[in-house]
């Protein structure tokens, strides 16, 4: 249980539910705004560190899929660590290893200390303050309305990816990587006294007017872990964040360093990427409106015909490089890049709720980790491989359409 702090023992009069569940909804917003920024920034970090060291593309876009590899393996226990010890604790090491991480990468000399600091730190480190701890938190807060709330804070990433990307490429010009690693790691660590003076008893107690188990017309089976892989809908639900994370991050590891290619400068093409987290929360909340409006399959399968359009502009854009292209392209695809995710994290927690409903989600989340880490790592072998992105545009597009397959056979995910 989670020990009172002053902000708790000086209040004078309880909050209204609604006030303390849109602080809740901010915080986990700013958690995720720091971690996914900081580890997407790595897709600007990837020209200067792979000039500096010699290194080729699939040695350095090895970093980038530990990030998420290390994330992804890690979810169930992070799942668990939330049932068991609660969002001070779980959140609170996620910020200290993303400090530390960022710290020891300013000093890094090989390719294994960045595999094992912004590599495999950095990954756990964002997990820890990621979607599954805030997915179970918010969960509390939103009952019925966590779509929405989930789509909010999936979209952080897009504002991570806004504020940090353009932000890492100024300080990689002005002061270079190893400096702009220690700047990341010292204001990360300086977050983590304010994160740990915060109401935390109030936050992780929920919302009075959402009922702590089932809805009324909901039967709880009590789930557990085996009892849940046994079921068709955890593969189903596996599967899916598994195809579309190979296919999104087999492109996103690498975006700016094409847009490079293409004949874009640096500071733009990172700017331009970085503008995917503006439309990014107006695909987030239209999926998730869509949703209420014509129900979960039709939302889902409209979200992966647009990727698959980005996808195509992407493509186009080596040979017609020019701004309406990639405007085309941020938007399409930039929007949808995780507008999936609110709505498969709603289905998993409503179908396996329960007290174990953190290690469920947690293992199901596996699958989102493994396709990004295969996902970006082997964008960047069919990369050095075929010495194009052909190849790799036609990859990530056989793996979007896998992704959408469960939501067209599985029933479970259409409801």
């Amino acid at each position: 249980m989670d020990k009172n702090t002053p902000a708790e023992e000086l209040a004078t009069k309880p909050l209204k539910p609604g006030r303390v569940a849109l602080n809740v909804l901010a915080l986990c917003f700013a958690l995720s705004v720091l971690g996914r920024g900081l580890g997407e920034s790595f897709t600007v970090f990837l020209k200067p560190i792979s000039e500096d060291f010699g290194w080729d593309r699939a040695q350095v876009v090895s970093v980038y899929s530990l990030t998420w590899l290390a994330g992804g393996l890690t979810a169930p226990l992070i799942g668990r660590l939330f049932d068991r010890s609660g969002p001070r604790a779980v959140y609170a090491l996620g910020v200290a290893l993303l400090g530390g991480a960022f710290l020891f990468a300013s000093h890094a000399q090989a390719l294994w200390q960045f595999q094992l600091s912004v590599g495999l730190c950095v990954g756990l480190g964002i997990a820890l303050i990621g979607n599954v701890p805030n997915s179970i938190l918010l969960g509390r807060w939103f009952g019925p309305k966590l779509p929405t709330a989930m789509a909010v804070v999936y979209s952080a990433t897009g504002a991570g990816i806004l504020l940090l990307l353009p932000a890492s490429q100024v300080l990689i010009d002005r002061i270079g990587w190893r400096d702009a690693y220690q700047l990341f790691g010292a204001v990360a660590l300086c977050m983590l006294v304010p994160l740990l003076l915060l109401p935390w008893r109030l936050f992780a107690g929920g919302s009075p007017t959402i009922p702590k188990k089932a809805d009324p017309d909901y039967v709880d089976e009590g789930w557990t872990l085996l009892s849940a892989m046994r079921h068709h809908a955890f593969w189903a639900l596996f599967a899916t964040f598994f195809f579309t994370a190979v296919a999104m991050y087999a492109i996103t590891a690498q975006i700016v360093a094409y847009l490079i290619d293409a004949g874009f400068p640096p500071l733009q093409a990172a700017t331009a990427w970085g503008f995917s987290g503006i439309v990014l929360l107006f695909g987030m909340l239209g999926i998730a409106t869509l949703d209420g409006l014509i129900g979960r399959r039709p939302s889902v399968l409209f979200s992966y015909g647009v990727s698959i359009i980005g996808i195509i502009l992407l493509w186009l854009i080596q040979y017609y490089p020019n701004y309406w292209l990639v405007t085309g392209f941020v938007v399409c695809f930039g929007s949808m890049i995780g507008s999936r995710g609110p709505l498969i994290s709603a289905t998993a927690l409503n179908i396996f709720r329960g007290e174990r409903v953190g290690t469920i989600f947690g293992t199901i989340s596996i699958g989102s980790g493994l396709g990004s880490g295969l996902g970006s790592w082997s964008g960047g072998l069919i990369h050095d491989y075929t010495h194009s992105y052909n190849a790799l545009f036609a990859f990530a597009l056989v793996n979007v359409v896998l992704g959408l397959i469960p939501f067209l056979v599985v029933p479970a995910l259409r409801r």
